[in-house]
């Protein structure tokens, strides 16, 4: 795919645009250059345009390649451009023959700064860690962020120490004396800055430098010389048509004499028709791209780029460096109108292209926007914190000490305040103050605050690790809870990997619901109307999004006919944006009556979709416009389960707390959360089958062309459906391509977990609300499963927990497993189900683990096997039910992690029978006829000699671990697979919590 390039020239259009810099209006024809930023009112970039002179001041391009238009410009103005650009780096002036600065050093220069840090808010780009107030601090104003593109520059501050280690990366190699604002330092700092910056030589430092072609041997040197001259020669020609065309011919010729060369001409953009028609004079018209058979190719910096369309998803992306070509074709009467037509060669000719890459940085920015990947990497400089890193502190009494004890906090990285709130992880104070327990002191007792005196920091100076148990062991009071608790969590995310614009994103929205519809709050309205609904029962609402990777774009647009509860009013209300940011913006337009208000919101149902309204059931993707967004805003589930309720359950506590867990919304939300799917976009249990089962046809077609090699396009279109379908959040992250197994792995595994969570979800909203019944019994009830706990005395029990302590697996050392409860399970009709295969040789008891949110589901409907529309990936031996006879095997699945730990598993009894055995990954779509289940052997196994029989004939594997070294198997455990559910009979539901040891 194209590099995104952040800069873009022309010559002007027109006289009215304002320089972004000072503000003056740029003449029309004159060169003006624009750092391409994000709107904050749509999804896409828009151009801040400058003059030539202000953009150098504002802005700092590391090549003429970051530009593009740059090699549509004339001659002299892309070589008057060239030498503007300077490599951003400050060197020693003892380096130089000359002590002066050049021109591009000194503009660089005003990029550096030093100076005391006036707050303790801003934090080093090196090690990532707050810079504390009064320490020194060096200032690297950057301009290729997206602050910095926006605003003319992004200052980052950095640790002296750290800004040395990082001196090459930033681009100062002369000495720290020369650092503007060096001579406001004390002697003291002054000495210590110029002795962690010494001056140093270009060539010691890795340094960002332009890119520099090899030195060419004298062949290349002649060749790239006749390059030069031709596209020096072609370049005046071109601009020579492009002048005559600006000044002489009319707009209707200048299409005319496209279209009787069979060009599709530019539409919206004069400067690239112009750019268009003047290359159509200087070299022939163009044949139709092979590709699309689109009729409009334009020259970019590598060669000619479709501009048509593959699919209704997907733009062409052909690039030819030497198009086929034919003469440029002159009507006569064009010809006898305008005198320098009759130059036009009547032969085509090939146009010579000096391609300039982009810059370095500009290559990696991109790559970092393709991530399949939210998090970044983690701080560049690893530095020791302050003791008192990110603790905050409050005081009570100790009056005329306050601005002390602040300073020394904040000088040990910590923050003193008067407020006392729940983030205060302990109070500074007297043994007097907390015997006389005042109002203030009363409010750390009753948040659990240790009180302790100020000799606190005397014992943390010398012992630095002591911070949080010094809390504890020096506290003045007799109360107080675990101060560690308080400590502010690790952000998870780099400094650089949050938007401007998702820091402010709400997390979750509160819909008002009105007839099974939400009025959008963004309208001012949902008090006062609701969504119209038509006597046919036609809904006037509407969600539509597009995805399209090409262009970086993850839109959505909103659109609602609005109809005041009381009065005859109507309005139409509408909004657009990017998904999880706050780009984008709303309109609300009031009607003087119904039909005017239908009519235009069919009116822009039809410009964004391409479709009419009335149509929408058999909807047709129209290329470049959006697809709608199947969304039941209905009344959302509020049950409380952990709420007290008048009416007490009669079931076990172990069992309540089960269903509390499998029923629990936020659980739900976190996992949609974990896949970055759009929360807002697709509301939890508001996810259409159809959707989901479309989505998985689109993995299944992307799985097929990973494995016969398909073309880049085809990705990019399959990519483009799936992320429309379902809507994901990447901020202002391009959304990555999917063409690897692992991504249709992870995409698959997030479909299963959404079929589980609707199914769970929707047992939720249909409960019957048995007044006479508390809701955790109706949920219990609606399983339609019987879950008895076993008693934790019993011999079952024994034998069950012997099961998990002797098949945990060595290479599963993340975590140790407890068990918390155990379940007897019976599920309605399974039984009778199972009865024929009850009969079966070789009935095991297996396990099999996932995700808590499955588990509504896999109790109400029992195990199953993946829908045919599901991509076979990911499958190790086709689709069928899992299990295993290694605990931990099993316990992975489960998806826990340190924050979460709390994992549910399933012992069920599985008829095997005979056994089809494999060493290797083999795709069954059909056992043998003689086979009755799939035996993935691996190397390591339970004893088959300390298996326990049960007096049904089922075999309970729970031997320790054996290893058959000799064994020639790419697999570590043991895998059983069954193909017909009814094989399957789950008998015991295990709560276990994963004691993670990192």
């Amino acid at each position: 795919m194209e590099v995104e390039l952040p800069f873009k020239t022309e010559y002007a259009k027109s006289g009215r645009a304002s320089c972004k810099g000072c503000k003056e209006t740029i003449p029309q024809g004159s060169v003006r250059i624009a750092a391409m930023v994000q709107s904050a009112f749509h999804d896409g970039k828009q151009a801040n345009w400058f003059h030539e002179s202000c953009f150098f001041k504002k802005q700092r391009p590391g090549s003429v390649g970051d530009i593009a238009n740059y090699e549509n410009l004339r001659l002299e103005d892309q070589k008057r451009l060239e030498k503007k650009i300077g490599n951003g780096v400050v060197v020693s002036t003892s380096e130089k023959k000359s002590k002066k600065r050049s021109k591009a050093e000194n503009i660089a220069l005003k990029d550096f700064s030093i100076e005391y840090a006036k707050s303790g808010r801003a934090a080093c780009r090196g090690c990532e860690q707050k810079i504390l107030k009064d320490q020194v601090r060096i200032r690297k104003t950057v301009y290729d962020t997206e602050v910095g593109m926006k605003y003319g520059g992004q200052a980052l501050w950095h640790h002296c120490e750290c800004f040395a280690q990082l001196r090459g990366e930033l681009g100062w190699l002369d000495t720290g004396s020369n650092l503007p604002g060096f001579d406001t330092l004390n002697k003291e700092d002054q000495d210590k800055v110029k002795k962690a910056l010494p001056s140093v030589k270009s060539e010691d430092v890795p340094v960002p430098k332009k890119a520099k072609l090899e030195k060419l041997d004298e062949e290349d040197e002649k060749i790239n010389k006749e390059l030069m001259q031709k596209v020096e020669k072609q370049t005046k020609r071109l601009h020579k048509f492009r002048d005559f065309i600006k000044e002489e011919m009319s707009k209707n010729d200048r299409h005319t004499l496209l279209r009787f060369n069979n060009q599709d001409p530019v539409e919206g953009d004069s400067e690239k028709l112009l750019d268009q028609l003047a290359d159509l004079l200087a070299f022939g018209a163009l044949a139709p791209c092979s590709e699309c058979k689109g009729q409009q190719l334009l020259f970019n910096k590598s060669g000619y780029l479709c501009n048509g369309e593959l699919t209704e998803w997907t733009r062409c992306t052909n690039l030819l460096k030497d198009p086929k070509r034919g003469p440029c074709k002159v009507p006569t009467e064009l010809k006898k109108k305008y005198k320098f037509l009759k130059e036009v060669s009547k032969n085509p000719e090939v146009r010579a292209i000096r391609y300039v890459p982009p810059s370095a940085a500009v290559i990696a920015k991109n790559v970092d926007l393709k991530k399949d990947n939210d998090l970044v990497d983690g701080p560049k400089i690893k530095r020791d914190r302050p003791p008192l890193y990110n603790l905050t502190f409050s005081y009570i009494g100790l009056k005329g000490q306050e601005e002390k004890l602040k300073n020394r906090v904040a000088q040990m990285g910590g923050k003193c305040e008067t407020k006392i709130t729940e983030k205060t992880v302990a109070v500074f104070s007297t043994a007097k103050e907390v015997e006389r327990l005042g109002t203030r002191m009363e409010k750390a007792k009753e948040l659990g605050l240790h009180v302790i005196p100020t000799d606190y920091l005397d014992s943390v100076d010398s012992d630095a690790s002591g911070a949080i148990s010094f809390i504890t062991s020096m506290s003045l009071c007799d109360w107080g809870t675990d101060p560690s608790a308080r400590v502010p969590q690790e952000e998870k995310k780099s400094l650089k990997s949050k938007s401007i614009y998702t820091k402010s994103v709400p997390t979750s929205m509160t819909l008002k619901i009105k007839d099974g519809l939400a009025v959008d709050p963004d309208s001012g309205l949902e008090d006062v109307a609701h969504v119209y609904i038509a006597k046919n029962k036609d809904k006037y609402n509407a969600v539509l999004g597009q995805t399209d990777i090409q262009r970086n774009k993850n839109s959505y647009y909103k659109l609602q006919l609005l109809q005041d509860d009381k009065k005859n009013r109507f309005w139409v209300f509408r909004s657009w944006g990017r998904i999880g940011t706050t780009i984008g913006g709303h309109k609300l337009e009031k009607f003087p009556n119904l039909n005017e208000a239908i009519e235009s919101f069919k009116a822009l149902y039809l410009e964004k979709s391409g479709n009419d309204f009335e149509n929408r059931d058999k909807f047709v993707k129209v290329t470049g416009r959006m697809y709608p967004i199947d969304i039941d805003y209905s009344e959302e589930a509020k049950v409380d389960l952990s709420a007290e309720h008048s009416i007490k359950s009669k079931l076990p506590m172990p069992v309540q707390d089960i269903i509390k867990l499998i029923f629990d919304i936020d659980t739900m939300k976190r996992t949609m959360l974990e896949f970055d799917l759009d929360m807002e976009k697709m509301p939890l249990g508001k996810l259409s089958q159809k959707q989901i089962q479309s989505a998985y046809k689109v993995l299944t077609e992307i799985h097929g062309l990973i494995q016969e090699s398909g073309t880049n396009a085809k990705f990019i279109d399959a990519t483009n459906r799936f992320y429309t379908l379902i809507p994901h959040n990447f901020g202002t992250q391009s959304p990555p391509l999917l063409d690897t197994t692992e991504q249709i792995e992870k995409l698959r595994e997030m479909l299963d977990s959404l079929l589980e969570i609707e199914c769970a979800y929707n047992l939720i909203k249909t409960g019957d609300g048995k007044e006479d019944l508390n809701p955790i019994d109706q949920h219990y009830e609606q399983l339609k499963t019987t879950l008895e706990p076993v008693d934790k005395k019993s011999e079952e029990y024994a034998l069950l927990q012997r099961y998990v302590q002797n098949t945990h697996g060595e290479t599963h050392n993340m975590y140790e497993l407890e068990i918390v409860d155990i379940f007897k399970v019976s599920r309605q009709g399974e039984a009778r189900r199972f009865k024929p295969f009850k009969k079966l040789h070789n009935r095991r008891l297996l396990w099999h683990g996932s995700r808590l949110t499955n588990y509504a589901g896999i109790l109400s409907h029992g195990l199953k096997i993946a829908p045919p529309e599901a991509p076979c990936t990911g499958y190790m031996f086709g689709k069928g039910i899992y299990f295993a006879d290694m605990v931990s095997k099993s316990a992975n699945y489960c998806c826990t992690s340190n924050q979460n730990s709390t994992g549910l598993m399933l012992l069920s009894e599985v008829a095997l029978g005979d056994m089809m055995e494999c060493t290797a990954a083999k795709y069954v779509t059909k056992l043998p006829k003689d086979k009755h289940s799939c035996f993935g052997r691996g190397r390591t196994m339970p004893d088959p000699k300390e298996s326990h029989y049960r007096e049904d004939g089922v075999e309970v594997p729970l031997g320790k671990p054996i290893t058959d070294s000799e064994m020639k198997s790419s697999l570590l455990y043991n895998e059983f697979i069954v193909y017909d559910i009814a094989q399957v009979n789950i008998q015991y539901l295990f709560r276990m919590n994963f004691k993670y040891k990192y």
